[in-house]
């Protein structure tokens, strides 16, 4: 009788903080979205109206932002691994939340970069949040919450830009406050309500510099049966995603000539369909095919619909294709699931945060390698007629991942022993 209410209480701190992660990661997709048609419109403003410079300066701003993921991602990780989840979490909120005063309030240009140097030295959330759904998940039934976490992406697709056109008709400084607001009532929530998920004894019992450095989350991942081969399938995966972000609003418009008006609908289709993807049938999925199978088919469904894009003639075509390219969303919650079967609890921050990092080089590298690519396609337009180059590119690197992830990508049933102790 005494013992009978620790079962029923169990659960409910678990739901409390996974309604809670899910909104911080949520809140960050929301950041993202907004910034995507108000940024560069703030960043043209402080140009003086330059076009030109202010494709410069986005471009050192998302350049900039991806180093710093590259080098504090690993940090953050292990600070995780050392400290607990919930401080990580707090600290990365509230860069955010300073991110968009920056944002909101700077006079200068100098003044808007340093915000982004900031939010991109502690936006481990992303990172820390899914070490989190780790540490209260059993390994079965990781993959649905990853893949619950990534819908938080879908919805941040569909409201983020939709915040921010509203807003920025009153101004272009608005979205930044209002976003600023919500991260403010996201980090007292959290303070308050945001349990710890990984007890003091489960914590690694030293800090390591040498491991927490991009070049030693490297040998983290070299170090570990599989974790190199399947964190190559997500750095694959990462980069060719890039692709859409950093071409789609200019081929679209090169191509389809489609107005602001076409852009929003298909940027909310294109989020319907990943929440759908993400929220009803990634867990069915799983357990039809294993998290294996999910990886597979998300990187299969992933190519085709890329090579469709790329030959797209017709906007109807590309259009047509979305609910095909929203499949690809079975790929990352099945390599989390994967993943994290290999690690223990002291070291899923650690994994995390290696993930991130290269996460940050997929950041820097897709933008230039995507924009270059589609520059000289539709220079070359006359003679070579491909303006789909870059996102038939991105479909190469999507078959290369789904060649790897057919040899690395091996169901563990029980958590596998980590393969380096613990320091």
């Amino acid at each position: 009788m005494t013992d009978s209410p620790a079962p029923t209480d169990e659960p409910k701190p678990r739901a409390a903080a996974f309604g809670f992660v899910f909104t911080t990661s949520l809140m960050n997709a929301i950041s993202f979205g907004i910034m995507i048609p108000i940024l560069p419109n703030l960043i043209e403003q402080f140009a003086g109206g330059d076009t030109a410079s202010a494709s410069q300066w986005a471009t050192l701003f998302g350049a900039t932002w991806g180093a710093m993921q590259f080098v504090s991602g690993p940090i953050l990780g292990m600070l995780s691994d050392r400290f607990g989840r919930r401080p990580v979490i707090l600290v990365s909120i509230f860069g955010l939340f300073v991110d968009f005063l920056f944002m909101a309030f700077a006079p200068t240009l100098a003044w808007l970069y340093l915000g982004r140097i900031l939010n991109g030295m502690t936006a481990a959330t992303f990172s820390t949040t899914n070490a989190y759904v780790a540490d209260i998940t059993p390994p079965e039934k990781r993959a649905r919450n990853f893949g619950l976490l990534g819908s938080a992406f879908g919805f941040g697709f569909m409201i983020g830009p939709s915040i921010g056109g509203v807003l920025g008709e009153i101004s272009l400084r608005t979205p930044f406050i209002a976003a600023a607001a919500l991260c403010a009532i996201n980090w007292v929530y959290g303070f308050i309500v945001l349990p710890e998920s990984l007890p003091p004894e489960k914590r690694v019992k030293v800090f390591d510099w040498r491991r927490a450095n991009p070049l030693g989350s490297l040998i983290f991942l070299h170090q570990r049966r599989d974790l190199l081969g399947l964190a190559t399938v997500g750095f694959l995966f990462q980069l060719a995603h890039t692709v859409l972000p950093a071409v789609f609003v200019l081929y679209a418009g090169y191509r389809y000539h489609w107005s602001p008006i076409t852009f929003g609908m298909a940027f909310m289709a294109s989020g319907a369909c990943m929440i759908f993807v993400q929220v009803v049938l990634v867990t069915p999925v799983v357990k039809a095919v294993g998290e294996r199978g999910a990886v597979l088919l998300g990187a299969s469904f992933g190519t085709i619909a890329f090579i469709i894009y790329g030959f797209a003639s017709q906007p109807w075509m590309y259009l047509a294709d979305t609910p095909i390219f929203a499949l690809i969303g079975l790929l990352q919650p099945g390599l989390m699931g994967l993943m994290s079967r290999r690690v223990g609890p002291s070291h899923q921050g650690q994994l995390q945060g290696a993930n991130q990092s290269l996460q940050g080089i997929a950041s820097i590298t897709g933008p230039m390698l995507f924009g270059l690519t589609f520059a000289w396609s539709i220079r070359n337009d006359a003679s070579l007629h491909l303006p789909g180059l870059a996102i038939l590119l991105a479909a190469g690197l999507l078959v290369l991942a789904l060649l790897l992830g057919l040899r690395v990508a091996r169901p563990v049933t029980p958590m596998a022993p980590e393969a380096v102790p613990a320091q």
